[in-house]
């Protein structure tokens, strides 16, 4: 099933089009805060977006943006304001498709399907990972933190990425060594050990102090954020 992230203040239209979504094996996530919208993104790690334009605190090209530092998602802009320059605006922000409000709502889903099987039927979907206002892009071994962009080797993308999927749990050592030989990297006790250490000196020197925490005798873990 699709998952479809909606940047939507009217939950009048933000219903209807989950109704019908559901009817197509898309599942439609609405915004929750709209101050949050690129770490409610990366916790939904949604297959394409709609985004409206006038939105709550910041508008939807703002937003647009914002998401498009951090992924190639499909976004399909809907709004009432259909005139040219908006629709010029939209895609020059990123958007891959206009919607002009009011829509029909068979008319909107094909839109989406189109897109959806262009974006997937020969991509590999890659997520991005957010913990503490930091976000990793998996498929180019990136951490975005505060406008900086933080290189990581290969096997720091992947320390990352399974500690970051399983928040709030520890993860042992064995586990995560297990995941980096699957990786086709060497390594052991000790490397892993050394790894770690590089890692967290690393994200400290960035302002992320804490970002990985050690169970003594069980693993590594992030702490689970509170909503």
């Amino acid at each position: 099933m699709y998952r479809i992230f909606m940047v939507e203040d009217d939950k009048g239209i933000l219903d209807e089009v989950k109704a019908k979504g559901a009817k197509w094996e898309l599942k439609i996530y609405g915004v929750k805060n709209f101050r949050k919208i690129p770490e409610e993104f990366a916790e939904t790690e949604p297959h394409l977006v709609l985004m409206d334009i006038g939105l709550p605190v910041f508008d939807g090209y703002y937003w647009c943006r914002e998401i498009r530092k951090l992924s190639n998602v499909p976004i399909i802009f809907l709004s009432s304001a259909s005139d040219n320059m908006n629709m010029i605006m939209a895609m020059n922000m990123g958007g891959d498709d206009f919607v002009a409000k009011p829509f029909d709502m068979d008319v909107l889903i094909a839109k989406i399907q189109a897109l959806l099987r262009r974006s997937y039927d020969f991509a590999q979907v890659m997520p991005v990972l957010e913990h503490k206002g930091a976000f990793l892009k998996v498929e180019n071994s990136t951490l975005n933190y505060q406008d900086r962009v933080i290189e990581l080797t290969k096997n720091e993308n992947r320390i990352l990425s399974l500690l970051m999927e399983n928040k709030g749990r520890i993860v042992s050592r064995e586990r995560l060594m297990d995941a980096l030989w699957e990786s086709d990297c060497y390594i052991d006790d000790n490397t892993l050990t050394v790894n770690i250490g590089r890692l967290r000196k690393k994200l400290e020197e960035n302002g992320l102090k804490d970002f990985i925490l050690t169970k003594f005798g069980a693993g590594y873990y992030m702490e689970e954020e509170r909503k």
